[in-house]
């Protein structure tokens, strides 16, 4: 085995205990639906690789909505990992690996979790100045796979954050009104938590980074054959995100929407 093979398994190990940790050393919680969060997830030295990795902002790769009230925000298009940047690409691998998979599927008690390899809507995620997340719960079905969404896993690398810079991921209660809890983007933090019809989350209000230092983070999804339990089902048909600022529907105001 080569020494970046044995390092990466290092880290995918370490990644791994930190995830089973989390229920003894109280970073898991169940409230008010099940999330995990995880500061300084890699070696410092890694987290800084990460970050000269992810591309400028003015970078061909961004894909930028700008749906006003709903999203505003730029992330990547991965077809395929080869889509993905050196160095970005091992962290990719290491969220994605088994050790990494085997230990959210027991900790968060989801068996069987399979990663996206089409990447949809993953990748890296680029929030700019005014940017924001309407409240919202997301899509629940694969089209590539037929399987069923059920984790999403969000890395931060945000080494300069201030609080007054706004950026904060927000959980809410099981019908996005009341805000639960919010979570600072901060550098090398790492937030897991379990997707349902219950778990709105969101940062609803526009930010307030720097022209030159926009909001950072990668995002990966998490899939299983079996269908989500039946209390964390609200539409059982397929779906697409769902808003608060929409009455709970779609981008075009549908609750469900056609699947492949």
């Amino acid at each position: 085995m080569n020494n970046l093979q044995d390092q990466l398994k290092r880290r995918a190990s370490l990644v791994s205990k930190k995830i089973r940790d989390s229920i003894e050393n109280k970073s898991h919680f169940s409230h008010p639906f099940q999330h995990i969060i995880i500061k300084n997830l890699f070696p410092l030295n890694f987290a800084e690789d990460l970050l000269n990795a992810f591309p400028d902002s003015d970078h061909e790769c961004w894909q930028k909505t700008n749906d006003e009230g709903l999203e505003v925000k730029a992330r990547t298009n991965w077809a395929s990992e080869f889509d993905i940047p050196n160095v970005i690409i091992d962290a990719v691998r290491i969220f994605n690996s088994a050790p990494v998979l085997n230990a959210m599927s027991e900790t968060l008690k989801i068996p069987k979790l399979m990663p996206d390899p089409y990447f949809t809507g993953g990748g890296l995620n680029l929030s700019e100045k005014n940017g924001h997340l309407d409240v919202h719960i997301d899509g629940n079905y694969h089209d590539a796979s037929g399987m069923n969404r059920r984790v999403n896993l969000l890395y931060y690398l945000n080494p300069n954050w201030e609080k007054s810079w706004g950026g904060e991921f927000g959980i809410y209660d099981k019908h996005g009104e009341n805000l639960i809890k919010s979570v600072e983007p901060l550098h090398n933090l790492c937030i897991i938590f379990d997707t349902h019809d219950n778990s709105f989350h969101g940062l609803p209000n526009p930010i307030n980074f720097p022209v030159n230092d926009p909001r950072r983070s990668i995002i990966l999804y998490y899939y299983t054959v079996s269908p989500r339990p039946n209390s964390q089902v609200v539409v059982k048909e397929p779906h697409s995100a769902l808003w608060k600022s929409k009455s709970f529907t779609d981008k075009k105001g549908n609750k469900t929407r056609e699947f492949k």
